[in-house]
């Protein structure tokens, strides 16, 4: 982040002033990206959503089987889980989180579209939602090797030192069966935090969703 930030402005020559203006560059397009936690929202969240899933849903399946092999993956140490998800509607995360909440793995973070409205970007963030900065929206040349990356390949790493598991919604809910320009972003941030050795390895945990009726 310091390279990246250096390399933006020569002129400064490193005084005070300028690491302030940077530092708080830096708080804002991390700012843009996730948000702490909120226990109250959690907790509510936590006690609403059976309530809306058995009003949208006769019923919500699980395969024991798989569902444990994951409950064991979870508890091998220093290894962070990441789970590679098919992406059909906008409710697919918070099911998931619920899901995994439920079972004791904890609040994972979970990617979101960019095309989401400033308060409901707010709320997503209290729960666990993450985002790509808005001014990597443009195209990839445009971005690669500035501040937003380098604040972004941080974050992930940090994510997954930590253990805290990360979602990563492969494709666009309305769009055709492929990988969506969002997720490429994401996956590079995981190879990275592999190839630089922020992490030795990391356990992926494919997740199929599907729906009788897509609500």
């Amino acid at each position: 982040v310091q390279d990246a930030a250096s390399s933006r402005d020569h002129r400064s020559g490193g005084d005070v002033g300028s690491q302030r203006c940077w530092k708080e560059e830096i708080c804002r397009i991390l700012g843009e990206i996730q948000a702490p936690l909120s226990p109250l929202l959690l907790r509510l969240c936590h006690w609403m959503l059976p309530k809306l899933l058995t009003r949208l849903f006769l019923s919500v399946q699980l395969h024991r089987g798989q569902l444990e092999m994951v409950l064991r993956a979870a508890r091998t140490p220093h290894m962070p889980l990441v789970f590679l998800c098919s992406h059909q509607s906008q409710v697919d995360g918070l099911l998931l989180s619920f899901v995994l909440l439920s079972q004791g793995i904890g609040v994972p973070r979970v990617t979101v579209g960019a095309r989401t409205s400033p308060c409901l970007r707010s709320l997503l963030q209290c729960l666990g939602g993450i985002f790509l900065p808005l001014g990597m929206a443009q195209t990839w040349s445009d971005q690669e090797g500035r501040l937003p990356g380098a604040v972004l390949d941080a974050y992930v790493q940090e994510v997954l030192r930590s253990r805290q598991s990360l979602v990563i919604f492969l494709e666009e809910p309305t769009a055709l069966l492929r990988l969506a320009d969002p997720a490429r972003r994401w996956l590079l941030r995981v190879l990275r935090a592999l190839r630089d050795g922020a992490v030795p390895d990391v356990l992926i945990v494919p997740v199929g969703i599907a729906y009788d009726v897509v609500p």
